[in-house]
């Protein structure tokens, strides 16, 4: 393996990418300080990246790294937006300790900085929101991470948002702890595929947050980080705005378009909005790129990613099936009733026969077994169609946990996964 020592001055930033199926690069701090996204690496100690890993690993005050593997784009920056990430920590931090105050006056309920992070797609917004959430943790918040872009699934899989409270720093190669997470289904990768849907679920998302907050005065007061879609422009533009309206956004934080930072200022003038500089270090991902990092995504949640998981493959017959899609075609207006809404079809549970078609399909395992109730419930967890047999009448999937699944109702997405495990 090729072996490299990188001296890092004052402010300065080591950027690397792991390429090649299977490949391993080892990161060591042998003097100074650094950290990756925000999470301080302990010295003299070895974190491992896998293929497709893009990492920047920054330092305040200098240091020495070591790089053992094959990297590609490796370089080290002299100017990074990271003084400006930490002012905006730094404004944040203020807010919350306002709310302690508050919170010290023995003031009901208190709610810390609901802060949304935006821009376009391939700006770095989640890289913003990890930086910021283990900025929070590092001073002792307990903030609450919401990821509403169903493209990526950072906190489960694609095609679904999420919510998770962060009480320690990501692990550097690993990312955040997902215990307990709070997910729902959506289905798609992107909201234009139901918009109706779509909103219904972030408003869903956002009360279960508030009401998480209600009942617990740290988090309350910690605040929240929210992590949106790359489509910023027509109904785009209207998604952001309801996830403000439905969160009750303190800060708006719009990284890399002036264009969608006027239009904000323009029409939410009584949120704060603020325009941030996005990292040289950001890389523009093709749609290839972007299948190959959900299929990588829904891999992790099967697999692990370095600690290794063993899933459980297992027959159902389809008489114990029980699957729904949510939303059918569209009526023509002289076709619906009085009492239907044009929209109405676009949250219509629609009972699906298991077949060939759904093979490949990630189906979402609901906690509701009642079918009025599934539209806005979250989820269990995931299991992945392997193959359908039609003549015998069941199918083969993919499941973390062994059989039999629990009596429930199963959702079907958009999203395929083929196994090459």
């Amino acid at each position: 393996m090729v072996e490299q020592e990188h001296r890092l001055d004052v402010d300065s930033e080591l950027r690397f990418e792991v390429e090649g199926k299977k490949e391993i690069v080892e990161l060591t701090l042998t003097a100074g300080k650094a950290e990756v996204f925000g999470t301080e690496l302990a010295p003299n100690k070895v974190y491992t990246f896998h293929s497709g890993a893009k990492i920047a690993v920054f330092t305040w005050h200098g240091c020495t790294l070591k790089l053992k593997g094959n990297t590609e784009g490796t370089y080290i920056a002299k100017e990074t937006p990271m003084v400006t990430y930490l002012n905006t920590h730094s404004c944040l931090e203020r807010l919350r300790k306002q709310n302690d105050e508050r919170i010290s006056n023995d003031e009901n309920y208190v709610r810390g900085p609901v802060a949304m992070i935006v821009g376009p797609q391939d700006v770095g917004k989640s890289t913003l929101c990890r930086i910021l959430l283990n900025y929070g943790v590092r001073m002792g918040r307990r903030p609450v991470y919401v990821d509403l872009d169903c493209g990526q699934g950072a906190i489960a899989v694609p095609g679904t948002i999420g919510a998770l409270l962060v009480e320690r720093a990501a692990s550097v190669d690993e990312g955040f702890s997902q215990e307990a997470p709070i997910v729902y289904n959506f289905g798609h990768i992107s909201p234009q595929e139901n918009m109706t849907l779509y909103n219904i679920l972030v408003s869903r998302m956002a009360a279960t947050v508030h009401n998480k907050m209600g009942v617990n005065r740290k988090v309350a007061a910690s605040g929240v980080i929210i992590n949106t879609c790359g489509w910023v422009k027509g109904d785009g533009y209207k998604s952001l705005t309801h996830v403000a309206q439905s969160f009750e956004v303190d800060v708006i934080i719009v990284l890399d378009q002036e264009r969608l930072y006027n239009e904000l200022v323009r029409d939410i003038p009584f949120i704060k909005v603020v325009f941030l500089p996005k990292s040289g270090g950001v890389v523009e991902r093709t749609k290839s790129m972007r299948r190959s990092g959900r299929d990588d995504r829904i891999r992790e949640y099967f697999y692990g990613l370095k600690t290794r998981y063993h899933p459980h493959s297992f027959d159902v017959k389809f008489s114990a099936l029980t699957i729904y899609k949510i939303g059918a075609p569209a009526l023509p207006d002289s076709c619906m009733p009085a009492d239907m809404k044009v929209d109405d079809h676009m949250t219509k549970l629609v009972p699906v026969e298991p077949s060939i078609k759904i093979k490949h399909h990630i189906l979402a395992v609901s906690l509701t077994t009642d079918p009025e109730e599934v539209l806005t419930s979250n989820v269990a967890g995931f299991i992945c169609v392997v193959d359908v047999d039609e003549e015998n009448k069941y199918m083969n999937v993919l499941s973390p946990q062994p059989k039999p699944l629990p009596q429930t109702i199963l959702l079907l997405s958009d999203i395929q996964f083929m196994d090459s495990n």
